[in-house]
């Protein structure tokens, strides 16, 4: 079956039940994925406004070709315009451009928070934590900005296994920091420093590759080599900063089904809504503008510990460089493809993508041996998360909803 189809519109649309699903499906992979590039360049030690500014202009590329690709293609009428044709209509349909916009500031905001909370509470606690706010709050919103699209005893059923999963996700958390306790052992009453630990320890200059995974060792490796300190730092720093990113995030999306559906009437009389791609064009204009615009004054003015850089130092820094890159197109498209979803089957249902710890996780344990000579009760309790996440995501994904019409 095709999933995406020209109907003489001047774009391409999603139109079926399983092509909205399989857009969100591969929305989950990306969105879970790019994270995890993130945080394996912090702990190699780059910075992350570094990071965050390479990642920011391949995230605004991605869309820009999602734009003119798939929403620029073909004719256009005035019942139904072109991505080109409305960007000239912005005197008209301005106010569905701002709701854009809004919501491009608060994914933005909260893609930056998230590149620090990963240092403070790992990336498995990061996605769970904001995501269970973004569905608590977002997938709510959306819900009721939809007109009751989707099936209210489905959604809200996989709403409440994602709030059972996050309170596994925080035993996991809480169980998961007694073992490293138990592990450091001796480091945690005896050390405060990382030259204290060194010492201790032995492993001055010791690279990760030479140590093994879930030991002190590693531990006290990792903290040397990474780009924010972490030893001695409050865990309710880093909480803080999670739910920060949490509430930003369950913003963007009901803000961009505002703008693509025009639920509170702000456009005129034979105004046509805008389309996904051009309320995604202006969605990550928006993004990016206050991602570059923030990101060069924390070159200068950096915050939470981080070292002081320089956009000459930014131009020159090209190690890590190109997975940076790639976690910006890996994000790009999986904003795009949850709003290609959402558009088709309604954006309640296109929050199940809030189950990207799923992926996260994988890449958690994969990548950066998160959960490594942990205890059998931390590893019944992941267990048991990552079944309430896939429970949630597919009581999400079946009370999709068609909408009777995609473009008016």
């Amino acid at each position: 079956m095709m999933i995406l189809v020209s109907q003489g519109l001047g774009m391409y649309v999603v139109e079926s039940k399983g092509g909205a699903i399989l857009c969100i499906l591969l929305s989950l992979l990306c969105l879970g994925t790019w994270p995890a590039l993130m945080a394996l360049l912090e702990r190699r030690g780059r910075l992350p406004q570094h990071t965050y500014l390479d990642y920011s202009i391949t995230n605004f590329l991605a869309a820009v070709f999602i734009a003119f690709v798939f929403g620029g293609i073909g004719g256009s009428t005035q019942e139904a315009p072109s991505f080109l044709a409305q960007l000239t209509q912005i005197q008209d349909n301005w106010p569905s451009v701002l709701f854009a916009m809004a919501g491009g500031v608060g994914l933005s905001i909260g893609n930056l928070a998230t590149q620090y909370a990963l240092a403070f509470v790992g990336l498995s606690v990061t996605e769970v934590t904001s995501a269970s706010i973004t569905v608590v709050v977002g997938t709510t919103v959306n819900y009721f900005l939809d007109n009751r699209l989707n099936r209210a005893d489905v959604l809200f059923s996989g709403v409440g296994c994602f709030l059972v999963a996050v309170c596994l996700g925080s035993a996991v958390h809480s169980s998961n920091s007694a073992d490293v306790e138990a592990t450091l052992g001796k480091l945690s009453r005896e050390c405060e420093t990382v030259e204290e630990c060194q010492r201790l320890f032995g492993v001055e200059e010791k690279e990760m590759e030479n140590v093994k995974e879930g030991t002190a060792a590693f531990l006290v490796a990792l903290e040397n080599t990474r780009a924010i300190k972490v030893f001695g730092k409050s865990m309710f720093v880093g909480l803080g900063i999670t739910f920060f990113a949490g509430l930003s995030f369950s913003l963007f999306s009901p803000l961009f089904n505002l703008a693509t559906n025009d639920q509170w009437h702000t456009l005129k009389q034979g105004v046509p809504k805008l389309i996904v791609y051009t309320a995604f064009f202006y969605f990550s204009l928006s993004c990016f503008v206050i991602a570059i615009a923030l990101n060069i004054t924390f070159l200068y003015n950096p915050v939470l510990g981080s070292p002081r850089s320089s956009f000459r130092e930014y131009l020159s820094d090209w190690n890590g460089r190109g997975l940076a890159f790639m976690a910006g197109l890996i994000c790009g498209f999986g904003n795009g493809l949850q709003f290609m979803g959402g558009q088709a089957a309604g954006y309640a249902a296109s929050d199940a993508v809030q189950a990207l710890p799923l992926v996260s996780t994988f890449w958690g344990i994969y990548l950066f041996g998160e959960y490594r000579r942990s205890s059998p009760r931390t590893y019944a309790l992941l267990v048991g998360m990552l079944v309430m996440f896939t429970i949630a995501v597919g009581l999400l994904m079946a009370s999709a909803g068609e909408r009777e019409t995609l473009v008016t």
